[in-house]
């Protein structure tokens, strides 16, 4: 694929936003479907070394090359980043939050793109959009959880909600991973086509996973006869359109459009979530959580206008 953004085919760019945008959004309720009954290292595992063995055996296919030696750590350093901390934390965070709770929280994912792209920092903190989309991003993290916030510190007991508020702390970490690690790969990509790039972040955060399995003792308590075949059906969405296709997406536009621009999926996953989590997996969606999805949402248009018209 062409990497000047000036030469890329506009349908391939809309086909790649649609993916992202609408695919991505459908992995928080698969995600939840496959560790119901499948350890959360073990789900990475079977993700992203068959996602990336199958991506590196197509580029080779291709006749590109896909033994870059130096460029090789890069990519993995990549893949930990994207893949393992930051997927991993919304995986482990399912266990204890319902998928749309977490694809909600998701969303304010691009206000750490703003703080995080140093390149940026003059231009955006004199912007009086960016900065008013900045609080009010953060304004609308803190009225989403506002009332789980207040029971954990003010109830003067941690039980009951003591995971849902380390949870919480996960995905910060996570959503500050995915930042960077986006603004990692849009700085310092490697000489690989966007397949073979994907392919190596996905071993790599495979071989993250794996060690973190045999850390944590997960292959002991795992009974692969007892996972049923909607578990394995929802690895099998998660490897073929989450990883193949939404992950090698999202690669390919962080090479031929903005990173802020490519950030935009925040707008739509949310949405596609939690319509996904309340007709399929009974979720509930609360007033106040949609208000603090308004907001979040606002403060991120907010910052991408600013950022529209400083490109322009």
């Amino acid at each position: 694929m062409e990497t000047d953004s000036k030469q890329v085919s506009q349908v391939k760019v809309i086909a790649a936003f649609a993916v992202v945008y609408i695919v991505w959004g459908s992995t928080y309720f698969f995600i939840q479907m496959a560790i119901h009954e499948i350890p959360v290292s073990i789900m990475g595992i079977s993700r992203f070394i068959s996602a990336g063995i199958i991506m590196l055996g197509w580029s080779a296919s291709q006749k590109e090359k896909i033994f870059r030696w130096k460029e090789i750590p890069s990519a993995m350093f990549t893949g930990c980043l994207l893949l393992f901390i930051s997927n991993g934390a919304v995986a482990w965070s399912e266990q204890y939050l319902a998928s749309s709770l977490v694809a909600v929280f998701i969303a304010s994912s691009p206000m750490w793109f703003v703080l995080l792209d140093y390149r940026q920092w003059r231009a955006n903190f004199s912007s009086a959009s960016t900065l008013l989309g900045l609080l009010m991003g953060f304004a609308g993290i803190l009225f989403l959880f506002g009332d789980r916030l207040k029971d954990v510190f003010l109830s003067g007991t941690m039980t009951g909600n003591k995971w849902e508020m380390i949870s919480f702390i996960a995905l910060t970490v996570g959503s500050v991973s995915w930042a960077a690690g986006s603004l990692y790969s849009k700085y310092r990509p490697t000489a690989f086509s966007g397949p073979a790039n994907s392919g190596w972040q996905m071993i790599g955060a495979g071989l993250a996973f794996t060690i973190t399995s045999f850390l944590n003792h997960d292959w002991d308590r795992f009974d692969i006869h007892a996972v049923s075949s909607a578990a394995w059906w929802a690895i099998a969405y998660l490897v073929v359109m989450g990883s193949l296709l939404g992950y090698s997406s999202f690669v390919w536009l962080l090479k031929v459009r903005p990173a802020t621009q490519v950030s935009t999926h925040a707008y739509v996953n949310p949405v596609v979530a939690v319509l996904l989590g309340v007709f399929f997996a009974n979720e509930t969606v609360t007033v106040y959580q949609i208000i603090g999805l308004g907001i979040i949402l606002a403060g991120v248009l907010l910052v991408n206008i600013a950022k529209y018209r400083g490109t322009r």
